[in-house]
């Protein structure tokens, strides 16, 4: 995993985390400073087979996105890890990640939907978009392990899975930028409540309650500029209605 500081140095703080937002929205459309925010715990998975471990992967690829490739995989409880890769840095990101209940009943139900397994259909439409970049998304049961690949679809179950999974990766992006940003160059704070904003307003983000802790934890945060404690205070308040 790289330094968090090397992270930020020669990238504009909004673009890091707006960037990562493009393929799919063209589609369908801490209490102490350096803890981080811990996300709500799942409920049991509901129909799953308990003699087997499940894995669900999502892949992104775009080599001249500045985020330029995302891997999301999670388990039968939406628990996983996020790992992701910045243009122009050699060492990929990895990151924990717990899906919210409600994100992984929206998962999930998708998931049910296409048959994933129990089916080889080709989800790819025939109109291509390779500009707007390359999702994967697979399943591994047992013996069972299916992997597919399209830039675009008109099946409406897996682009609602693909956009789910794109807005997981890029609330736990932004998490990620806030706590580095918190730890090495505060400055950078103001830039990122405006890029929660957008993605809130575009509804680009996979369960906004899971910000309330930090938003609250930075409201207070002395370290933080004004200005962003009190963008982060309105930012609960739009959540929060």
């Amino acid at each position: 995993m790289i330094k968090r500081k090397s992270l930020l140095q020669g990238l504009p703080a909004a673009l890091i985390v707006l960037s990562a937002a493009i393929s799919i929205s063209a589609q369908d459309q801490s209490g102490k400073h350096n803890q981080r925010p811990q996300q709500a715990a799942t409920p049991a998975p509901v129909g799953e087979n308990k003699t087997e471990a499940v894995k669900y992967t999502y892949e992104f690829s775009q080599p001249k996105f500045v985020v330029k490739h995302i891997l999301l995989e999670h388990d039968a409880n939406g628990r996983g890890t996020v790992t992701f890769e910045r243009l122009n840095e050699d060492t990929p990101v990895v990151e924990p990640i717990e899906l919210s209940p409600a994100a992984l009943e929206r998962i999930r139900s998708s998931w049910q939907a296409l048959q994933f397994l129990e089916t080889e259909t080709n989800y790819q439409a025939d109109k291509q978009f390779p500009h707007l970049g390359t999702m994967r998304i697979g399943v591994e049961r047992g013996d069972s392990k299916r992997v597919a690949e399209f830039n675009w679809t008109k099946n409406p179950h897996a682009s609602s899975l693909a956009n789910e999974y794109r807005k997981a990766a890029d609330q736990a992006i932004l998490i990620f930028d806030i706590s580095v940003s918190r730890e090495n160059q505060p400055l950078n704070m103001p830039k990122l409540m405006e890029a929660m904003e957008s993605l809130l307003k575009r509804d680009a983000l996979s369960e906004p309650h899971q910000l309330i802790k930090l938003l609250q934890d930075l409201s207070t945060d002395e370290h933080v500029p004004l200005i962003a404690r009190n963008h982060a205070l309105r930012l609960i308040k739009q959540i929060q209605k």
